[in-house]
């Protein structure tokens, strides 16, 4: 496993996804309710922007509280359990939506409107609302910031989090674990701390 491939797992973090997330709020519209359920999604089940952006309609059962996504490298269908801010972010967004069928995530500008979102754009919202909270984001960056705040709430139960985030390999998570204890950092300071005073 090459494991700088994963440097930056914290993300924006617990207080910019806070951030952005009001930022999304704040804009009382069609849009500014699209894209608070799409940041919802996209934080509050780890979901990958690929996986937010593949949603019909069909897949959403708010009242059976559940998304059903087909994740990376898996062929069925995955039933994720929507908590209870999600599930409401969700249904304001259908409500303005409306009940036609086909994508869950639709563009809302002139040029493109009623087509699916593409990742492009999910990362073009995201990194704005970012800008507009005065913080550098990007949708893989909720999804680090959701894991890490998993791994914090579970204290550090990287089995229970690699179902969360449908990590093929633990030792993935194990990863993001270090960067959140800084675990090579408490052992240097042990190690500093053991010769201090002492003379060559």
């Amino acid at each position: 496993m090459k494991a700088h491939a994963y440097r930056d797992t914290r993300g924006p973090g617990r207080d910019g996804v806070k951030a952005i997330m009001q930022k999304a709020g704040a804009r009382i519209d069609t849009k500014g309710t699209r894209d608070v359920a799409l940041v919802r999604l996209l934080h509050d089940l780890g979901l990958r922007r690929a996986e937010a952006v593949g949603l019909d309609l069909a897949n959403v059962d708010l009242d059976g509280g559940a998304v059903y996504i087909v994740g990376k490298g898996r062929g069925e269908k995955e039933r994720f359990s929507l908590p209870e801010p999600t599930a409401a972010a969700l249904a304001a967004w259908l409500e303005a939506r409306g009940p036609e069928p086909g994508p869950l995530f639709v563009n809302l500008d002139r040029t493109g409107k009623g087509r699916r979102l593409t990742g492009r754009s999910v990362h073009r919202i995201v990194e704005r609302l970012g800008k507009q909270a005065g913080i550098k984001a990007r949708p893989h960056g909720l999804r680090h910031a959701a894991i890490t705040e998993a791994l914090d709430k579970t204290n550090g139960d990287v089995r229970a989090v690699q179902r969360f985030s449908r990590h093929a390999d633990v030792r993935t998570l194990q990863v993001y674990d270090d960067a959140r204890t800084d675990l090579a950092g408490k052992v240097a300071r042990l190690v500093a701390t053991g010769i201090q005073g002492e003379s060559d």
